[in-house]
């Protein structure tokens, strides 16, 4: 296997001619001044929230440590498929890697728990309280076996169905309809919960899909959906809050503990800090990217409470079909009931 300096120089020759590369992240020269230079990747472009929250970590990091430790950032999937920087992490020739919860599960299995279907509160303040506590942290902890370091849980919004020609408002509204999902089984076994039909087709492939009626809808966030104008070929656009689209930010685990104390120190600040900087930014544009999607004359439509927990409802069982093994179940259950006593108290506060 070629080292990543080797690959790193490979790729740099093809990406100088492509959007959003900068060969100031290639060659900078603060990267050749530094004792340690950190490659991390991602898929997002240049203008997302996650790129944004990368560099407020590069920014952290180069600065606490005045200009020893350098950060190399390869957004937009210029390092490989978002599987293969997976892979390439768990090999230790990336460092870290930010990536959904759908693509890390073929590596650890235990961060299924993360796309089941409702499970998780439909308020993302209440979503990032689980996720940035106890309960995240112990899913982050199943990352070790695997050779992930987990440091955090980033953010992706919450995700929309559209469809072509059928409005969803029910699982039942989904029967005999084709979704395209990303690679992942628990997201396959959703829709055929629910009574539709699932297809993992590649991220790259997603617009062609939809516009040849290959499948006749999928599930993005709102920033996903606008930025790759999923929009202009659907015709219909739910509101459903089902799942997020949660980001794992993960670091070659043996590289990691290589590192002195101060230094995994410094990485977990930093990446505390990019994490904020990228929930901010979602905050902040989401409300446009769904604005924008409204006035395209899509029929968006978003569920009502009373919908959603019919959908939730239809859900539990997938949950424990899943996830309800002698040892995960604890955890599950750990999530339930924290889950329950938030719609609890959301109920009491809207009454």
């Amino acid at each position: 296997m070629k080292t990543i300096h080797k690959w790193v120089l490979s790729v740099a020759g093809l990406c100088l001619f492509a959007s959003g590369c900068d060969s100031g992240e290639l060659y900078g020269d603060e990267s050749d001044a530094a004792e340690m230079t950190i490659v991390f990747s991602h898929n997002q472009p240049v203008n997302s929230p996650e790129h944004a929250g990368a560099m407020k970590f590069e920014e952290v990091v180069e600065a606490e440590s005045d200009g020893e430790i350098a950060v190399e950032l390869y957004p937009a999937g210029q390092l490989g498929s978002l599987r293969e920087q997976v892979e390439t992490t768990q090999m230790g020739e990336i460092n870290i890697t930010l990536q959904p919860s759908a693509v890390v599960m073929p590596f650890a299995s235990e961060v299924e728990v993360l796309d089941l279907p409702y499970l998780w509160p439909t308020d993302e303040e209440k979503m990032y309280e689980m996720l940035d506590g106890d309960i995240g942290q112990d899913i982050l902890d199943t990352l070790d076996s695997s050779m992930f370091k987990g440091l955090g849980y980033w953010p992706g919004g919450y995700k929309l169905i559209t469809t072509k020609d059928q409005a969803v408002d029910s699982p039942e509204d989904l029967e005999g309809l084709t979704m395209r999902v990303m690679e992942s089984p628990p997201l396959i076994k959703q829709y055929t919960h629910w009574g539709g039909n699932a297809v993992p087709i590649t991220y790259a492939e997603v617009y062609n899909a939809l516009q040849q009626g290959i499948v006749d809808g999928q599930e993005n966030p709102l920033q996903t959906i606008y930025l790759n104008n999923y929009h202009e070929i659907q015709n219909y656009a739910v509101e459903s809050k089902h799942g997020a689209m949660t980001y794992l930010i993960l670091a070659n685990l043996e590289w990691f503990n290589s590192l002195d104390e101060g230094t995994q120190d410094l990485i977990v600040r930093a990446e505390e800090e990019g994490r904020t900087a990228s929930r901010e930014m979602l905050k902040n544009t989401e409300s446009e990217y769904k604005d924008n999607i409204i006035a395209s004359d899509i029929n968006y439509y978003e569920l009502t409470d009373e919908e959603i927990e019919y959908f939730r409802a239809q859900s539990v069982d997938l949950w424990y079909e899943i996830y309800g093994t002698d040892e995960r179940l604890p955890l599950l259950e750990r999530i339930i009931d924290a889950n329950d006593e938030i719609n609890d108290d959301l109920r009491r506060d809207g009454e």
